[in-house]
Parts: structure tokens; sequence; C-alpha cells
């Protein structure tokens, strides 16, 4: 009804600018806004105040003249002068009626439109990690973030629906130490669990799944794989420093092979019932995009090499750093760490950076709430 109301004060400013009340350039677009007393009716337009001015005329004058070049409309009932100079619309009793027939007659496909015209749009939206289940604030991004793709798709956009996998970094090396540990509970090896590590009941059962298949073939004494690792929190030692000490045990006494087999052993069972979760929800995906393939395909190092030709990284305490203050970020940002390792931002980077080279003509990212901050290194980024 808006639309409709708009387009009708849009042909009487026409009509009053060809009779030279106003120039046609000066047309704008008039704002229509349901009103707050419905005693004043159902819209109103403030247009006769914001060209007063131009018209050099007072607002309820012209707001007569636009009154009387109306055209006329099945629905509308009355058209009346509030105010300082506000045109006030009534709509006929059955305006809104009209349009059942329409939805009957068009079923499924009201609404639908070309206004995208085939334009590439990629929606991503979720990307939890697969560190453990989804919970309800991913179940908020699944249900915004599929209604959006849905939304592009009716009117006309080619939308490509994703979903970004973090399965790389350190995280995900917690994720599979915590697994290897439980197992090593399951083979009957006594020690503290670590402040750190894992502990949801899902963990447990991936651990009994390796556990069921392998019996002790990746088992280890418990002193073997505590030996030279840093205390833990609560024993007065530092439990990110605890924590990486045990991943690193884990890659040693397991070796590449077996250390990567519990690693895609979590990842995938959680990465399944992240799907099942998401299809049972109604939300499905044509892509899910691994970061670990960044890394291999080296978008990663392309990214940072780009950054350096630009002059948008500096070296600081052996890191490697993004100016993302010179773009209105409240700090700069580390893209490799001390050791040498990239950090997660710098993933990211290549990642949207790839997601404009596949040639959408827009991204949109669908994140949580607490990832607000996330917002302005990214947007530096680009």
């Amino acid at each position: 009804m808006k639309n409709l109301i708009q387009q009708l004060v849009l042909q009487s400013l026409a009509t009053i600018a060809a009779e030279g009340v106003i120039g046609e350039d000066q047309i704008p677009q008039p704002i229509i806004e349901r009103t707050r007393d419905p005693s004043h009716g159902d819209f109103a337009c403030n247009v006769a105040m914001v060209l007063s001015k131009a018209a050099r005329c007072k607002p309820r004058d012209l707001a007569e003249k636009l009154i009387a070049a109306l055209p006329a409309s099945d629905i509308i009932a009355k058209v009346e002068i509030a105010g300082p100079g506000f045109i006030n619309f009534t709509l006929q009793e059955g305006a809104y009626r009209g349009v059942v027939s329409q939805v009957l007659e068009q079923g499924h496909s009201f609404g639908l439109s070309t206004l995208g015209q085939g334009k590439r749009v990629q929606v991503e939206f979720v990307s939890a990690n697969p560190t453990g289940p989804l919970h309800v604030g991913h179940g908020r991004g699944a249900a915004y973030g599929a209604v959006v793709a849905d939304l592009l798709q009716a009117v006309g956009y080619d939308v490509h629906r994703e979903y970004y996998v973090n399965d790389a970094g350190r995280q995900m090396d917690i994720l599979a130490a915590s697994v290897w540990l439980r197992y090593l509970e399951l083979c009957d090896e006594t020690f503290d669990f670590p402040a750190n590590g894992y502990r949801g009941d899902y963990v447990w059962d991936i651990a009994a799944t390796l556990h069921r298949e392998h019996a002790d073939a990746y088992r280890h004494g418990a002193d073997e794989v505590f030996d030279g690792v840093p205390d833990d929190e609560p024993a007065g030692g530092d439990k990110e420093k605890h924590i990486d000490g045990l991943i690193e045990q884990a890659k040693r006494l397991l070796g590449d092979n077996r250390y990567r087999y519990v690693f895609e052993l979590a990842l995938n069972t959680i990465l399944d019932d992240i799907r099942d979760d998401l299809a049972l929800f109604g939300v499905t995906y044509q892509e899910w995009y691994s970061e670990r393939s960044l890394t291999d395909s080296g978008a990663v190092n392309k990214t940072l090499q780009r950054l350096r030709d630009s002059g948008h990284v500096y070296e600081k305490g052996g890191a490697l750093w993004f100016k993302s203050t010179d773009f209105g970020d409240e700090k700069d940002r580390v893209v490799v760490r001390d050791n040498g390792q990239t950090t997660y931002f710098a993933s990211d980077i290549a990642y949207h950076m790839d997601k404009l080279e596949r040639g959408f003509e827009r991204v949109i990212d669908v994140w949580g709430a607490d990832h607000h901050g996330y917002v302005p290194r990214v947007k530096a980024a680009m």
C-alpha cells in the first residue's frame, strides 16, 4: 500500500512540476508512513512541507495543489490535510482484500520477481566451529541466513548458500587432544583432565567410537603423555601452555597418521551432527567450504603477499600486523604470530578475497552477536 500511495504522490508531483509550481529536478522520493493515530487516516506524507520552500508557498497551500492533482484510485477513500501540511490518506474498507484473489490465482509464484536479474549473491551463515554441537544462538543465525537467502532467490538473484568450516587451527587441535585424552581414560589411564579441554558428553561419544573400533591401539601411558608438559591452571600453571603441551605430545606420540585419524574422526563426527541438525531445521547449503583448503591452495600466503605489496602490513615483536586502524578499526590486528603461524583473521581475509574472486556480485555474512567486533577489521581488509 505504501508503494501504491507513493506512486500516486509521484504522479501528482509530476503534474504540478509540469505546471511550473516546482522544478522537475526538485521532485523528491516521497516518504509514506503509517499514521500514529487512526483518526488521522491510514498513511501520511510530509512532501508538502519538504517542498514548500522550493515552491515558495505555505505547506498547506502546496498540499492542496498536490491533492487536487492526485490521480483517482479505487483504494483511496479520503485524502485530507492535517497540521502544518501533512497529507493524510484513508483507505477504502476493502483495499487490502483485493490482494487475496491475486494470492489465490498466483499461488506459490505470488510475490516473486526478476528484480535480481540473475546476479550472483553469496550468503554465508551459521559457520559454527565444528568443535561441538550447535546451540540456540546458531539457530538464530540459521533462521536469519536462510530467510535472507530465500528472499533474495524469490526476487531473482542467483543465491549461493555457504557454510565456512573452521577445520584448521588451534581449537580443532584442542578438540582432537580432548578426544584422545578421553579415549585414554577409557583405556583405564588416570589423570586430571585439562582445564582448557573440551568437556561435553559428545567428546566421550567420539572417544568411545575410537576405543570400540581400535581397542588399545592408540594407548600411551599417562606418565608418558604428561611428561614435560607445563602445569595446568589448578596446579598454579598456565592452562593455555598446558593444553598446547598436550597437543604437541599427542602429535609426537601418535605420529602424523594416527593423530590425523583422531582429528578427522572428531571433525567429521561433529560436522555430520551439524549437517543433520540443520537439515532437520530446513537449512541446506550449496557448499561447505573448508578453511584448510585456503592454506592447502596457497590462498592465505597469496593474501598476505597482496597485503605486503600494498603496504598494509608491518612487523612488530616478531609478528606480522595488518594496519586496520588506517580504515577505522580500534587497533591493528595480527595476521602471522611470532611463532610463524597464521591467525584465524588471516584465513578470514583470504576467504573473503576468494569469495570475491569467485565472481559474486555481493557477499553477505550473517554472524553472531558476539562477533560484532570482527566487522570493522574484515571491512578494513576488504
